[in-house]
């Protein structure tokens, strides 16, 4: 609730539009990275399909603008919801494939869906669709001040998903299908069950994050929702900041996710991608657990020689 009052009263300032802009797709990361981690990094199935359910969240959220007008509260029920089921039914027809079939799986599903939304001139199709974003949103801030609170809310409530699971039965039974599935279900984990479980909130979260976005950009076409950025930085992001806690990917998303936001306006937009290779290889050379999982090792061997 704290974070939440902060971040109205950081809306009511007045500064540059530019800069909730560029918080919007900070926090939007913050939402994508944890979303992946609760898959990727509790469970240890690597997923290329974030961009797809990002996507169904941003054209469900376009479908319902079109067709009734529905107000975003709609629209964040709906993208949830319909990128959830995907992401059971995903789940059950793709997790008995483990390591790197399960990857290209879930990569062949952004593909499919893409190819679909090029071809579905109702929603826009390969030439896209323009939106008109509301000019004021509530208590009279402008519409682009009450994006920023929508997206830093929904930043705290997968942030709060992603600690209750890891502290809960939930994550122990993902830990353990980390470490070694076959052990776990000789244990009488129900591995499939969890598993199901870990698809179903990440698509649910990806698909809020996905929401709001046509009315942030204002112009969607499925290049722009497809994007492999989207995929690589919540891959990335979790690493970078530790994929087996909570608290990993909102450290690797506010890292990178400013670092790009800087390097697009002082030097090119181009150079995003290049700038996550970069600086994962780094860390996967001489960081492998993340930044948490560094500072843990630190603190672990100041203990040692004390």
């Amino acid at each position: 609730m704290t974070v939440l009052v902060a971040g109205v009263v950081a809306a009511r300032l007045g500064v540059n539009q530019y800069y909730y802009f560029a918080a919007y797709v900070v926090l939007q990361y913050i939402v994508l990275a944890t979303a992946w981690n609760i898959l990727g990094g509790y469970t240890g199935y690597v997923n290329f399909g974030t961009p797809a359910f990002f996507a169904l969240g941003a054209y469900t959220a376009i479908v319902l603008i079109k067709s009734v007008k529905a107000p975003l509260a709609a629209q964040l029920v709906a993208g949830a919801a319909v990128a959830g089921v995907l992401g059971f039914a995903i789940g059950y027809l793709t997790l008995r494939l483990r390591g790197v079939f399960f990857s290209i799986a879930t990569l062949a599903l952004a593909v499919v869906l893409q190819t679909m939304f090029i071809n579905w001139d109702y929603a826009g199709g390969a030439r896209g669709i323009t939106l008109a974003r509301p000019a004021v949103g509530p208590l009279g801030a402008s519409y682009v001040e009450f994006l920023f609170v929508v997206m830093l809310g929904l930043a705290v409530v997968a942030v709060a998903t992603a600690r209750w699971i890891e502290g809960s039965w939930i994550g122990r039974g993902l830990a353990a299908i980390r470490d070694n599935e076959e052990a776990a279900e000789c244990m009488g984990v129900p591995t499939l069950r969890l598993k199901l479980v870990a698809t179903t909130v990440s698509g649910v979260l990806m698909g809020l994050a996905g929401a709001p976005f046509p009315y942030y950009l204002t112009f969607v076409e499925p290049t722009s929702v497809f994007d492999l950025n989207y995929a690589v930085n919540s891959l990335a992001m979790p690493m970078i900041g530790g994929s087996t806690t909570w608290i990993g990917p909102v450290i690797g998303a506010v890292l990178l996710g400013t670092a790009q936001q800087v390097a697009m306006v002082t030097i090119s937009s181009a150079l995003n991608l290049l700038l996550v290779g970069l600086i994962l290889v780094a860390f996967v050379i001489l960081a492998p657990e993340g930044i948490v999982g560094l500072v843990q090792r630190l603190a672990r061997r100041r203990g040692g020689g004390a």
